[in-house]
This record gives C-alpha cells, sequence and structure tokens, in this order.
C-alpha cells in the first residue's frame, strides 16, 4: 500500500518545477540538494534544489525558494502525522488479511473432511467468512492483495451458490434405529447454531414426531422433545422448513403444515389431481405418492397424476400458503422412479432401491429440459426409502433400510464475472 508521503511528495515537486525528474540533478555552485525522497526501489519520486542561506539573499527568486521551502517542510511534518495514522490502518488491513487467509485455510480443512458430514464446523466458518464480506471494499479501498480478494470472494459465492450435481460419497451411517421405512432430518432454513433433528419411523399409521437438540443427541438417543400430530402420515417424504413440518395426510392428496413453534397445524390444502395412498408411488411402494421437498430455490412436491399419465409432476409451493406457484410435467413414469431430490431447481431421479444405485435422470426447473446422468452412489444397505437433499448442509439425508445414513454431495459451479458476455 502506498503511504501519503509517496503520493503527495511528487505533487510538491511539480508544484515547484512542474516536473519530477528521473535523472540526477546536478545543481550549479553555491547551491545544494536539500531534500531528496526515493522509493522501495531506489527511484527518484522528488528532489527539492535549494540555494545556501548566505547566497543571493537578496534575489526575488531566492526569497520565493525560501518561502516555496518552508512550506515544504510544513507539509512534510504534517505528512509525517498522516504517515502514521496511514501506519495503523495497514497494520489494521494487515490483520483483516491474516484472519482471512486463517479462515480460508480452515474452511479448505473442513471442506476436506466433509465426508463425515456432522457440518456444525462447517456451518459455524460459513457464518464467519460471510460475516467477513463487509470487509472485501475496506481491502479493495486501500489496495491490498488483489489475488486474496479475488479468491475470497469466489468462496463466498460458493458457500451459497447452485451447481450442477457432479458426485455423491458416502454414505456416513449415523445411527441404526427404527423400523425398515422412515425418515429423518434437519430445517436447512435453521441458523448454524440450531441443529435440531427430527425422527419419524415407519410410512403409515404413526403420528409422533421425536425431536432431538443435536445429531450427538440423536445419535446418543437424548429426546428433547415429542410431537403428537393432529393427522398421521403418508410415505416418508416429509420435509422440515424454516421452522414447519410438511407432509401429506393419509390416505389423501392434503399436505399439512406444521408449526413446531405452537404446536398446531398452519395450513393444510389438496394438491389438485395428485395420486394418493399407492396410485403413483415411487418403486418401493410405501405410500409415497407425493414427496415434498426443499432446496436452495425453495418448497418443492413430486408427484404424479392422471393427466399427466402417470409420469412425474413438479410443482413449486409457497411455504405459507402451499399454492402452487409453478407447474413442470416430465415425461419420467413416477412408479419407475426410485426416491429423488432437488438441487438448485434441478429433480434428480434415483433407482435408489436397487443395489447398484445412482442418479440417472435429471429435469431442471429453470429450462425445462431434462438429460440422462449417470453418477453412482453406495446404497450400503440394500433399500432406500428416503433421501433428501439438505442445502444448508449441501447433504442427502437417507434412511436406508433402518440405518440413518448421510451422503456428500459435490456441486459444479459455474462463477460468472462481470467480465463475462
Amino acid at each position: 500500500m502506498w503511504s501519503l508521503s509517496v503520493v503527495l511528495n511528487p505533487l510538491l515537486f511539480l508544484l515547484l518545477f512542474g516536473y519530477c525528474p528521473t535523472v540526477t540533478i546536478r545543481p550549479k555552485e553555491g547551491w545544494q540538494v536539500y531534500s531528496s525522497a526515493q522509493d522501495a526501489d531506489g527511484r527518484c519520486i522528488c528532489t527539492v534544489v535549494a540555494p545556501e542561506q548566505n547566497l543571493c539573499s537578496r534575489d526575488a527568486k531566492g526569497r520565493q525558494l525560501r518561502q516555496l521551502l518552508e512550506k515544504v517542510q510544513n507539509m512534510s511534518q504534517s505528512i509525517e502525522v498522516l504517515n502514521l495514522r496511514t501506519q495503523r490502518d495497514f497494520q489494521y488491513i494487515m490483520r483483516m488479511e491474516s484472519q482471512i487467509k486463517g479462515l480460508r485455510s480452515k474452511f479448505r480443512q473442513i471442506e476436506a473432511d466433509r465426508k463425515t458430514l456432522v457440518n456444525k464446523n462447517f456451518q459455524e466458518l460459513k457464518g464467519k467468512m460471510e460475516s467477513l464480506q463487509p470487509l472485501i471494499p475496506v481491502l479493495e479501498q486501500y489496495k491490498t492483495d488483489a489475488k486474496l480478494i479475488s479468491q475470497f470472494k469466489e468462496e463466498i459465492r460458493n458457500l451459497s451458490a447452485c451447481g450442477k450435481l457432479m458426485k455423491i460419497n458416502g454414505p456416513l451411517t449415523v445411527k441404526t434405529s427404527g423400523t425398515r421405512f422412515g425418515a429423518w432430518m434437519t430445517d436447512p432454513q435453521a441458523s448454524p447454531k440450531n441443529n435440531r433433528v427430527w425422527y419419524m419411523d415407519s410410512y403409515t399409521n404413526n403420528k409422533i414426531v421425536k425431536e432431538f437438540k443435536s445429531i450427538t443427541d440423536f445419535v446418543a438417543g437424548v429426546e428433547s422433545r415429542t410431537y403428537n400430530l393432529p393427522f398421521k402420515w403418508a410415505g416418508t417424504n416429509h420435509v422440515v422448513y424454516n421452522g414447519s413440518l410438511y407432509y401429506n395426510k393419509m390416505q389423501s392428496n392434503i399436505i399439512v403444515r406444521y408449526s413446531f413453534e405452537t404446536g398446531r397445524v398452519v395450513t393444510q390444502r389438496a394438491l389438485e389431481s395428485a395420486g394418493f395412498h399407492n396410485v403413483y408411488p415411487y418403486t418401493w411402494g410405501g405410500f409415497s405418492d407425493i414427496d415434498l421437498m426443499a432446496d436452495e430455490l425453495g418448497l418443492w412436491a413430486v408427484y404424479a397424476t392422471n393427466q399427466n399419465a402417470g409420469n412425474i409432476v413438479i410443482s413449486q409451493l409457497n411455504p405459507d400458503t402451499l399454492q402452487i406457484i409453478n407447474t413442470w410435467n416430465t415425461e419420467y413414469s413416477k412408479r419407475n422412479a426410485g426416491e429423488s431430490f432437488m438441487i438448485c431447481g434441478t429433480l434428480y431421479i434415483t433407482n435408489s432401491h436397487l443395489t447398484g444405485a445412482k442418479v440417472y435422470y435429471a429435469y431442471s426447473t429453470k429450462t425445462s429440459t431434462y438429460e440422462y446422468t449417470d453418477i453412482p452412489f453406495h446404497n450400503q444397505y440394500f433399500h432406500m426409502s428416503m433421501l433428501d437433499y439438505n442445502a444448508r448442509d449441501r447433504a442427502l439425508y437417507g434412511w436406508n433400510n433402518g440405518h440413518q445414513v448421510l451422503f456428500n454431495v459435490t456441486l459444479f459451479h459455474i462463477i460468472k464475472t462481470e467480465d463475462d458476455s
């Protein structure tokens, strides 16, 4: 960072002579080089040539030069004071740079170890990095390390940027409990410090939801609260979003929104024309006709209708009213699909009931187009009855034959800059 003296000294010399010389000045006899400033590379920045005090004392030009010299001395004193302030500012910025470098290093380490997928540390780091985002304009103002700023801005964008699914790693077996079929989840809209887990065993004839304060408590079986829902649920494809549980009411196409805070149903609404009660389930059955899910873009329902010949229909829902915002009709049979999940507005369909599981179909709501993919993942316990993406954790939560598992996902990001056409 350039100090103020480096900037102002050349200006002072321009006032005196109109330019800053790039060669050594050879003063005439009786004159002297009064002051000379150099930068870190030894280049001349400003040179003041003045007469000796006893030379030309009555010369008008000599008096003007002495007056200018006094002004230069006064300004030099002011520059020294400003330099002290600038040095303090510079030290502050350097500390901020060091903090960012430390966080970036920690971020890479946690990102590399995310196969454990207990993402409390990752979420805390994400919050810290995002809290440092307002420092970017300050760093740019002080012309600090441009490469560091660019990398930091890119990593901030990558924390929440949408991308295309490229790879699924895992699973990590968190716990073994319950029946063969069920669901467990966290809230993708919750703060990093809120890591509550909700647990819903079985796919039918149940309305008891268990809550745990953290994954640690979940593994240890330490419940914090139990909710007795007013209606039994159908299937295993429930979702918790922004403090509410969304589920399919048993033997109906009604979606129920239940608030954990109030312990009451906030709203319920029929999903028009949606098949239910094993009319259009996933391949494994289990009343999985209506799959509720959430991603970076909001709340979704995946189901099938007679009007769409039993093929999958995707609807984005208003989380408050459950009204349909928009709908897309695919040409993929719901009964031929394993579990599915949404990431960044794209529906990914699996054959997850098979041993050699993979994601093999993707439908983009952004472009209303589909493509066949080949993204394998390990179906360790041979029967997946629930598979949902959590945008906060960048992970897939699964219920695999009585085992609660987590998968890490890798997304491909395309970072656009102002220079992109």
